[in-house]
């Protein structure tokens, strides 16, 4: 079975073939970076983490682009705020967003340019848009793009001109000729800071959020290519405005492939910094282990709503301590995927079907019932290495087990003598309930002929 994958723009699963036989040529909208990544950020990276490292588990060579935008209104506001240079602000934040990101082992991309590097070539798109009459100096010294001049607008978002423009109000004196439209060039303001302008021909000022994007996918990867990725909140008008842009200016399909995954949400709202109701990867890692975020990330459907909460994120590390625990009954040996091999089939036609996190997770599980049941090292070897494309189980078993224990050895021990008194009795259900409620909290028990041990403890 070959890679199927959910193309937003033709809202159909579509078999995936690159422009270039065994080259994948990938643009993701990274962060602005003018605060700490919250949860729904790592969504959206561990989303395209696990599309990037499923490529390349298929033999594909990866050029992954996300870039960082380090310029934008809200970056301004806070440098203003702080006192500090729009630059001291941007390299703080990266710096901390690296740090976050690294801890969940999301793999950093091929390239990761900043916009702040590549404004000669967005005013070189807005030139060409110029020429063409797909954009118009304003009054006010802004740049525009106009949105109906360009025949395809709305075909990412599926909605006609008219339905786009019920839901629009023209700003005052916004030098807007129609108010879809949206600005490619902005004018200074006198209260800016100086280091968020820049000279050029429509005179003293700044990109706008939508060219930068265009700018910096196609100085990277070419004026076509294969995926270009986002969150769904991106994919109006952030991505509708990209195509517009991008495909105006070179008259070429942008991308291929259009894939968004789906919102993280909270109470059944999205999470977002504007609704306040977001939780940074900071303070969730103060609570959890990075491999259990990482986990609760990547079992739900990068396409599905992820509901946070920490009851989710206890049953993660729950589940994950099951599979961990069979790595720690027998040492895994070290082996190449055969992928003939039942499990590994099934496991590769989970990840073929646009990225089926869930029934591939599903195979693992059925791999650590394997182990638990034959103590195979070479079917413990191939759950580790299955479990390597997802980025989980690759650290020490003993260790993640043991890792915050509230348990002391008196306690444990208590429960066992409990459980061999409820065994001695013949009260199997209560023996049996004993050892799920140690497993719940981490302890593995193992009976042997002359006693029984407990493994792990959490």
């Amino acid at each position: 079975m070959s890679l199927r994958i959910y193309n937003t723009l033709s809202r159909e699963l579509e078999e995936f073939s690159p422009l270039q036989p065994g080259q994948v040529r990938m643009y993701v909208c990274g962060m602005t970076v003018y605060d700490f990544c919250h949860i729904g950020h790592a969504r959206m990276m561990m989303a395209f983490d696990v599309v990037q490292r499923w490529l390349r588990a298929s033999d594909y060579a990866v050029t992954y682009v996300r870039n960082i935008t380090d310029i934008d209104d809200k970056i301004i506001a806070r440098s203003v705020q702080r006192g500090i240079t729009i630059r001291e602000l941007t390299d703080e934040v990266i710096a901390a967003m690296h740090e976050d990101i690294g801890a969940l082992g999301i793999e950093p991309p091929t390239v990761e340019p900043r916009a702040t590097e590549y404004v000669p070539q967005m005013l070189g798109i807005i030139e060409k848009l110029e020429q063409k009459g797909l954009a118009y100096r304003s009054e006010n010294g802004d740049v525009n793009y106009a949105v109906r001049k360009f025949p395809g607008y709305g075909k990412l978002s599926g909605k006609s001109l008219d339905e786009l423009h019920a839901g629009e109000r023209v700003a005052v004196l916004d030098g807007k000729q129609d108010p879809l439209d949206f600005v490619l060039w902005k004018a200074a303001k006198p209260t800016e800071p100086a280091d968020a302008k820049w000279e050029s021909a429509y005179g003293t000022g700044r990109p706008g959020w939508h060219i930068e994007c265009s700018a910096m996918s196609c100085a990277t990867l070419g004026e076509t290519f294969d995926i270009h990725g986002g969150g769904a909140d991106l994919q109006f008008p952030h991505h509708e405005n990209e195509i517009a842009q991008s495909e105006g200016a070179n008259g070429k399909p942008l991308s291929r492939f259009w894939v968004h995954n789906g919102f993280v949400r909270v109470d059944n709202e999205k999470m977002s910094k504007s609704l306040g109701n977001f939780f940074t990867i900071r303070e969730v890692l103060q609570k959890y282990d990075a491999e259990t975020l990482r986990f609760f990330l990547v079992r739900t459907h990068y396409r599905s709503a992820l509901n946070y909460s920490d009851a989710h994120l206890d049953d993660a590390r729950n589940s994950l301590k099951r599979l961990y625990t069979a790595l720690d009954l027998v040492v895994p040996a070290e082996v190449a995927i055969d992928w003939a091999h039942p499990h590994a089939a099934r496991f590769k036609a989970a990840m073929d079907e646009d990225f089926g996190t869930p029934e591939a997770i599903a195979v693992l599980f059925e791999l650590a019932g394997e182990v638990n049941r034959t103590k195979s090292p070479e079917t413990a070897g191939l759950l580790k290495a299955l479990a390597a494309s997802l980025g989980i189980l690759q650290g020490d078993p003993r260790a993640f087990l043991q890792a915050g224990s509230t348990l002391d050895e008196a306690t444990i021990q208590a429960r066992i003598d409990a459980r061999a008194a409820a065994k001695a009795a013949k009260n199997f259900a209560e023996a049996d309930r004993i050892r799920q409620e140690l497993l719940e909290q981490g302890i593995v028990l193992k009976d042997s002929p002359t006693g029984t041990t407990w493994a792990a403890a959490q």
